[in-house]
């Protein structure tokens, strides 16, 4: 019986140094895995990002490509998230045609509906952020195709545990443990 393909969301703290995205990205393409979503940014160490990389695999193969991250040197930690376990969300940026204040009000009504924000007004558009989950962001563009989109813009999946989990509590209990141990 062959494993399920699911989408994997994979949280990887590297350094916050030239070259590591790419350094990161070329693993995957060279294992022959295509990124569905990637997003990259600093953390609250200016010293460290947080790569999120969403892609399609079963288990052995997302295990596969986590082993392989952890062997690059730039890499400080890796760990897959658990859909239960956490909370995903991409930013979906949609300019829309809306050249009469009917259709503004139209817009506007869905823009309230899903609690997009309106971030940009002309005389002929409108121009909404949406953060939300995929079925979110695609069930908002379904309902504005028909007003014309003249733009569509998407971040990528960002994501983290819920609750206290955080990607780092080995590094954090190693670091309490022996704390305590030079107080004693």
């Amino acid at each position: 019986m062959k494993e399920q393909v699911t989408r994997r969301t994979l949280s990887v703290l590297v350094e916050n140094t030239a070259g590591v995205l790419s350094q990161v990205s070329r693993l995957f393409s060279r294992k022959g895995y295509n990124i569905e979503s990637l997003a990259v940014g600093a953390t609250d160490d200016p010293q460290i990002s947080r790569i999120t990389i969403e892609v399609m695999g079963d288990d052995a193969a997302t295990a596969q490509i986590m082993n392989q991250l952890r062997k690059q040197f730039c890499v400080y930690s890796v760990q897959e998230l658990q859909p239960d376990r956490s909370i995903r969300r991409e930013l979906v940026m949609f300019k829309v045609r809306a050249e009469t204040s009917d259709v503004r009000n139209e817009i506007i009504q869905i823009a309230n509906i899903f609690r997009a924000s309106i971030i940009d007004v002309s005389v002929q558009s409108l121009t909404l952020a949406l953060i939300g989950d995929e079925s979110k962001a695609e069930a908002m563009q379904k309902l504005l195709e028909t007003f014309g989109i003249l733009e569509l813009v998407r971040t990528g999946m960002v994501a983290l545990e819920r609750g206290a989990y955080t990607i780092s509590d080995e590094r954090k209990e190693t670091t309490e443990f022996n704390i305590g141990k030079n107080i004693l």
